[in-house]
């Protein structure tokens, strides 16, 4: 079976989402494709997002399907700020939103994107086949979660990504190494520690970063423009980065690489530290050098920055080591049409409005953060994301003839 639409979105989270919010009302044929909130499902219960409530929110046309229009219709706690936003209540907006707003989301996987006479060739795993001059991916973290290389190999039973673990009870009694520094590792000890679990973090940076505490609701006007208050914290440089991708895409290249990597870089909640600091073990300024199966356990080999060596068993190892956007890991994409698609690092460059150097290809979501900031690891740059690629798409798109 073929179909014909006027553009195909794929993916499912707080960008997939929020952008078919926006193309509902245009009157295109819109096909989306994707599970809500899929990737969110599979991270450990009981974890909080990082973001303020205010700052949680998916994105709509008229503004009425907010984190907090869905918390006052279900009587769930919210708070504009200062309360952080559970993990499942995040996933079941998300899902209230999809049914809400995208009754035609369709629940079946994209197996292959190619470019032919006809625009894009998009083939679903049930068999069908949809043409369409438009494709957005907007596939989020999917595939993306990035494994220190001295693990690769190593059996599942023994080690894991934090993406991969739903409930930390399955590791009460058990030695677990954590690995990282950053919010999923952080919170990962913490519901390991609190699950029963005999749990040590290791962590190459000198030492753990905490974010502080939110600034006060009343402050002087001089206080307030001396360090504002942001969507992803506070600060000018944050608020720069929350506010004003389509600045930031203007900076050069190699600035907007380093600064995709380093800003807002790994750093724990401020709610998060009492349940680690002095209660979950830290080895921090390690390096982990090497990692082996030894008998029913993994030998993890670490050194310092002086070069000393240690070493540690574990019944499983936790990486918290974050995610790597890489478009070969990408199955979906044909071979042909990645290698049209211009990079920036090894990410998809992108304009202002989302569009690649393939035209009628579009990227949104985590994808972009070297081309438009690091507010596009949060849902806050849905907001941006699907007004710019809404606008850019109707744009593209020929007005339809009138029919005789």
């Amino acid at each position: 079976m073929q179909d014909r639409t006027d553009v195909v979105i794929i993916g499912a989270g707080p960008y997939g989402l929020s952008l078919g919010a926006h193309l509902a009302p245009t009157g295109l044929r819109v096909r989306q494709f994707g599970s809500a909130m899929q990737a969110w499902k599979t991270m450990p219960k009981g974890m909080f997002l990082k973001s303020q409530g205010f700052a949680s929110s998916l994105s709509d046309p008229r503004g009425t399907h907010t984190l907090e229009a869905y918390c006052r219709r279900t009587e769930t706690p919210y708070a504009h700020y200062g309360v952080p936003v559970a993990l499942d209540t995040f996933v079941a907006y998300g899902e209230w939103f999809a049914r809400e707003l995208l009754p035609d989301l369709e629940d079946t996987p994209v197996v292959g994107l190619a470019q032919d006479e006809r625009g894009f060739r998009v083939e679903l795993a049930d068999g069908e086949v949809v043409h369409a001059p438009q494709v957005v991916v907007a596939v989020g973290l999917t595939g993306a979660a990035a494994l220190p290389p001295e693990l690769a190999g190593l059996p599942a039973r023994l080690v894991s990504h934090t993406s991969d673990q739903s409930d930390m009870a399955e590791f009460s009694g058990r030695r677990v190494v954590v690995l990282g520094a950053g919010q999923a590792a952080l919170e990962s000890a913490a519901l390991l520690h609190e699950a029963g679990a005999d749990t040590r973090l290791v962590a190459r940076a000198e030492q753990i970063a905490w974010n502080g505490e939110p600034l006060a609701a009343q402050r002087s006007l001089w206080r307030r423009l001396r360090e504002p208050e942001a969507p992803l914290g506070s600060g000018w440089g944050t608020w720069f980065y929350s506010n004003r991708p389509d600045l930031y895409h203007r900076l050069p290249d190699n600035v907007r690489l380093s600064r995709a990597r380093s800003a807002l870089g790994p750093a724990g909640a401020y709610w998060l530290r009492p349940r680690v600091e002095g209660v979950v073990p830290i080895l921090t300024g390690h390096r982990l050098t090497g990692a082996e199966v030894d008998g029913d356990e993994v030998r993890l080999d670490l050194r310092d920055a002086s070069g000393r060596q240690r070493v540690l068993h574990a019944e499983h190892v936790l990486a918290g080591t974050g995610y790597r956007i890489d478009l070969s890991r990408m199955g979906f994409l044909e071979p042909g049409l990645r290698s049209r698609i211009t990079m920036l690092g090894s990410t998809p460059s992108v304009t202002a409005d989302y569009r690649s150097s393939v035209p009628g290809l579009y990227f949104c979501g985590p994808a972009v953060t070297p081309s438009l900031g690091p507010v596009m690891r949060f849902a806050y740059g849905s907001a941006h994301a699907a007004k710019a690629a809404a606008r850019s798409i109707v744009a593209s798109t020929p007005t339809p003839a009138p029919v005789a």
